[in-house]
């Protein structure tokens, strides 16, 4: 059994002073005893631990980037199942283990590409100043159709090929060439709320006619500024055109 008399203070280390009666002291002082006593009570706090690491993308979405990569680059002829197998890093035998078949891999990539196109989009559009503002907003929604970044620049390049894609390859078209055409929708939602230009809430055939033209110009000079024919701040500049016309020209009757 350990001599307690021959230690110092359990706290600071100094000497201890004689053992009057009883047990000897364990501590120089009472303020000694005191931070002691706090102590217990109060223990320190065990170090926080690390966060833990980015969790990498799961195994459908690293086939499914493959698949954007071949279409970008090679079209969506290139991409066979080999093929988008060996561009992701994984065995045929995982590919066939996540899709069904070459059509399923197709669809749910590109259902893979709309999601993280709306995910950048929703971003983009909260760090609008102003979502009220209609042009701010049918700006915003119509620069997706454009190369501005890297990102949009491949998303066209995909669209692109899944548009060819569908010209021969009727069960795809089913799914690319959908007839809901929400981009149109929302355009000409946001230009029927315009004061004066039509009924508030509501989107008219004026309105309707007018999104149509947006959309499908914006998607081709977006395709032309791909090629280098055009130049963005060119495309910019007929799209301002455009929307000047709409939003502050003289109203329907």
């Amino acid at each position: 059994m350990r001599d307690e008399t021959k230690s110092g203070c359990r706290v600071c280390g100094a000497g201890l002073p004689p053992a009057s009666r009883g047990r000897p002291p364990l501590y120089c002082s009472r303020s000694c005893q005191a931070r002691a006593y706090r102590a217990r009570r109060n223990p320190p706090r065990p170090a926080a631990a690390p966060a833990p690491a980015a969790a990498p993308p799961s195994r459908r979405r690293q086939i499914a980037e493959a698949v954007w990569r071949i279409a970008a680059e090679r079209g969506l002829e290139a991409a066979s199942m080999r093929g988008v197998a060996a561009e992701a890093g994984v065995s045929l035998r995982v590919v066939q283990y996540h899709f069904d078949s070459k059509h399923d891999l197709l669809v749910t990539a590109l259902g893979m590409l709309h999601e993280a196109n709306e995910r950048h989009a929703g971003e983009r559009a909260a760090a609008l100043r102003d979502p009220a503002d209609p042009r701010a907003l049918l700006r915003l929604i119509l620069e997706e159709f454009l190369p501005l970044d890297e990102q949009r620049r491949t998303a066209l390049r995909v669209f692109a090929a899944y548009y060819a894609r569908s010209l021969t390859d009727p069960r795809l078209a089913e799914v690319f060439l959908h007839g809901a055409r929400p981009v149109e929708r929302l355009v000409a939602g946001v230009i029927a709320r315009v004061p004066g230009r039509g009924p508030a809430g509501a989107t008219g055939p004026a309105a309707e006619a007018e999104a149509d033209l947006l959309v499908s110009g914006v998607t081709g000079l977006g395709m032309d500024v791909l090629h280098g024919r055009r130049t963005l701040a060119g495309v910019r500049r007929t799209l301002d055109h455009h929307l000047d016309r709409i939003l502050t020209g003289p109203a329907d009757a």
